[in-house]
């Protein structure tokens, strides 16, 4: 096992100004689980291929341990990748496909025999080591695709959106037994996935990237309480923070009949006389007084209710509008839920306001 260290490391492709990764500080410790996320073309994959040696570094360095792998071969860095796509091959068994590459590096059979084993009894796919790729579920075979990483026995373990090919529900299932193997082997891991749920429920820490640039890298429950700005605090969450602009007066920001006192910091370093306010879905309560929502549509899911709609006041602007003009999002008594069409007011709890600066997206804490 060893460390993961990208130090300055950019990459900019052949006709592009553009670097799709830039100047990436990043640490993944000895041992950690790090998952990066982001948005599409963020640089998260492309982050993960430099770090395999699949695409160049033009500047900067990566480490492996204290190793500088910046100009090594693929196949010397010591790394077991895990992609989206299985690549099993299908006249193969799957005791053959998971020992395959410890075939082609001149381990003995015995010793092949023996890893492979071990790795199928973690996996749960001891009864079927004789079957072929076709006999195989979806997540049987990302499985399988596993057991061929594992038996190598790497320092690190790179996986490209493993999941992405699976359906919701074993998604869900795959993604708990990922993260609690790569517990029990110890194996430094990055991860790559566009879904900041799957980010957040596996990742000991987890990297936000959005345009090739390293937003923040911190545990999931930092990430969700002190995103570092708006970008982050929009994107870390699901349903989403509500982000809305409101002019300042003084020491107060107003959203339509909601007044919100700022903190001094917050006053003195907005760039201009508006301010981000952010408030998480559940970080809204009920109010006879305060932010009024005309209601459009009321998710029920059993346990939970949410509430989407427009402010009722028009002058009210949303951060970063979405095409639609932007919804607000409110978390309800699921036993008692407002109608659509219905007026309802909100008030933020103590505690739950975010302050963003309108220019830069910056918290102000």
């Amino acid at each position: 096992m060893a460390s993961v260290r990208f130090e300055k490391a950019s990459r900019i492709y052949p006709g592009t100004s553009a670097p799709a990764v830039d100047q990436l500080d990043l640490t993944v410790n000895d041992g950690e689980f790090l998952v990066l996320v982001g948005p599409s073309g963020c640089g998260k994959s492309t982050s993960l291929r430099m770090l395999a040696g699949l695409e160049e570094v033009d500047n900067g360095a990566i480490f492996i341990g204290d190793r500088d792998v910046t100009n090594v071969a693929p196949k010397d860095r010591d790394i077991a990748m895990v992609f989206q796509s299985y690549a099993l091959y299908p006249h193969m068994t799957v005791a053959e496909n998971m020992g395959f590459a410890l075939k082609i590096a001149g381990i003995a059979k015995e010793e092949r025999d023996r890893r492979v084993r071990e790795a199928a009894k973690l996996l749960d796919l001891e009864a079927y080591l004789e079957r072929k790729p076709k006999a195989l579920s979806g997540g049987q075979r990302q499985r399988v695709a596993m057991g061929r990483a594992i038996v190598r026995e790497p320092q690190v373990f790179l996986m490209d959106e493993p999941l992405s090919n699976l359906d919701a529900k074993l998604r869900v299932a795959t993604r708990t037994q990922i993260a609690a193997l790569q517990r029990r082997l110890g194996i430094t891991t990055v991860y790559v996935t566009h879904d900041q749920v799957e980010a957040m429920t596996m990742g000991d820490r987890v990297a936000v990237l959005k345009d090739g640039l390293l937003q923040q890298c911190d545990s999931p429950r930092n990430l969700y309480d002190n995103p570092a700005n708006a970008f982050v605090a929009g994107f870390i969450g699901s349903p989403a923070m509500n982000l809305l602009i409101a002019p300042i007066q003084g020491q107060i920001a107003s959203l339509g009949g909601l007044k919100l006192e700022l903190t001094d910091l917050a006053r003195n370093s907005a760039s201009q006389n508006e301010i981000i306010i952010g408030v998480r879905p559940e970080g809204f309560i009920p109010a006879s007084t305060g932010f009024e929502i005309d209601v459009e549509v009321v998710e029920e899911l059993g346990s939970d209710a949410f509430v989407y709609g427009k402010p009722a006041d028009p002058q009210v602007k949303f951060y970063a509008q979405s095409e639609d003009g932007g919804q607000v999002i409110v978390r309800w008594d699921p036993k008692s839920p407002p109608r659509p069409g219905d007026k309802v007011s909100v008030q933020p709890q103590p505690g739950a306001v975010h302050f963003f600066d309108s220019v830069s997206g910056k918290a102000l804490k």
